[in-house]
């Protein structure tokens, strides 16, 4: 008996099976073989190798383990090189994210059988989605926080991302403050360095955000990033709690699903902003590795409360078609327009952000495509502007403001000056 019919006798190519959303979990593959393997053969070796089989027949290995355990092949479209696996739910911890990572997003990469392979998409039963704590504000508790319910959050990113003192960090995020920007945030790559200690960093800039409140009458987030080994990311954590700050800023991909979900298991009371860098390394190419579909779908279940998930219109990488998927992923009815295909409902939805290469002209555009559930982040379309930081924030939250009361940008910059530069300076772009 050869190896694929070895495979295919032992249950896991059925395509027949119409699979009970109750009971298993289905993964959606792009597939595609080594030379001279054949397409379904090299979808049975991945269920086989990412739930209970191997290389060769196991004496070890009864019936009723087959029956109870073996992962399906149910679904496969060679032309469009598609595969569809569903895993019985036993063959997950249930709120264990780096267990299902070592499952169906493991060893089955290294095979020799596969050429391209790629996790695209999961859907998971209720019992495993209740087993999640979800966000603990999400959308819903993010504009109560901030009192703001009927536009776009305005986000701003401290540039020069590194070389800022503490002090000038936190006078540059007053400046975005004072503007009229609701969050700023630490870059990714800023933590606690040398010329940048984190501890001062949060001291001074909660006591300007404050200040802008004050002056301004409107909640201010600070999204600190606390992104470390563990032990030192919860303490992190606990010490923004401590100084009064609302948000802190943690890089997904770097610290882990575990660490992530500790996280979020301390209740701490702090939104959870998430930062994707990284996920590009194994989610930009479209035949191999793991989606971005997929990363937000555990983000969610993980307790993120805010996610960058792409602009459509800036300098990061994805399309309208695929930044769209996955804001309606994290939203509560994140499937407005298709039959639901799993129930989330359990789950506070995710605010989704917008960043990268963003400046107030592209506020428009943007908000045509997302909607407002959204946190429009602007770096360089802030501190770029001209006339500095303070005039750049103006622009930024002229752009948003104007949009949503349905008035071109000309004719709301013949009020607002600082846009009107803003529009002039980036009108080549």
């Amino acid at each position: 008996m050869s190896k694929s019919e070895y495979l295919q006798f032992t249950g896991y190519l059925m395509p027949k099976l119409n699979p009970d959303p109750n009971k298993f979990v289905i993964c959606t593959f792009h597939l595609e073989p080594s030379k001279g393997a054949k397409f379904a053969e090299a979808a049975v070796a991945v269920a086989a190798e990412s739930s209970i089989g191997t290389w060769t027949e196991l004496t070890t290995l009864t019936q009723k383990i087959k029956n109870d355990l073996a992962a399906r092949v149910f679904y496969l479209n060679p032309k469009n090189k598609t595969v569809k696996i569903a895993y019985p739910i036993k063959l997950f911890e249930l709120g264990n994210i780096p267990q299902f990572l070592s499952n169906s997003a493991g060893n089955i990469f290294s095979m020799k059988i596969v050429e391209h392979l790629r996790l695209a998409d999961t859907e998971f039963p209720k019992q495993y989605v209740d087993s999640f704590p979800g966000p603990q504000f999400g959308i819903p508790g993010i504009r109560k926080m901030l009192n703001i319910y009927r536009r776009p959050l305005v986000g701003a990113i401290v540039k020069p991302k590194l070389g800022l003192s503490a002090k000038q960090h936190a006078k540059c995020a007053y400046e975005c403050f004072s503007g009229g920007v609701d969050l700023v945030k630490d870059d990714e790559n800023l933590t606690n360095q040398s010329f940048n200690h984190f501890e001062e960093r949060v001291k001074l800039t909660l006591a300007l955000a404050k200040k802008a409140e004050k002056e301004t009458g409107e909640k201010k987030v600070c999204a600190f990033n606390i992104s470390a080994p563990t032990n030192e990311m919860l303490r992190r954590a606990r010490f923004i709690k401590k100084m009064g700050g609302r948000c802190m800023m943690v890089d997904i991909v770097s610290v882990g699903f575990s660490a992530l979900q500790e996280l979020r298991a301390q209740n701490l009371g702090l939104i959870i902003h998430g930062h994707r860098a990284g996920h590009s390394s194994f989610s930009r190419d479209k035949r191999h590795g793991i989606s971005m579909l997929v990363l937000a779908h555990f983000c969610r279940l993980a307790g993120i409360d805010q996610l960058h998930t792409g602009t459509v219109v800036g300098k990061m990488e994805g399309g309208a078609r695929e930044v769209l998927t996955i804001n309606e992923l994290l939203e509560e009815d994140w499937n407005r327009h298709n039959k639901l295909r799993e129930d989330l409902s359990s789950l506070k939805p995710v605010l989704p952000i917008a960043s990268g290469g963003l400046y107030p002209g592209l506020a428009p555009d943007l908000i045509k495509i997302l909607g407002h559930d959204v946190i429009i982040n602007f770096g360089g379309g802030i501190h770029g502007h001209p006339q500095g930081t303070h005039a750049g924030a103006k622009a930024a939250r002229a752009a948003i403001d104007a949009t949503m009361k349905k008035i071109s940008l000309s004719r709301y910059a013949e009020t607002h000056p600082e846009l009107k530069v803003a529009l002039n300076h980036w009108k080549n772009k």
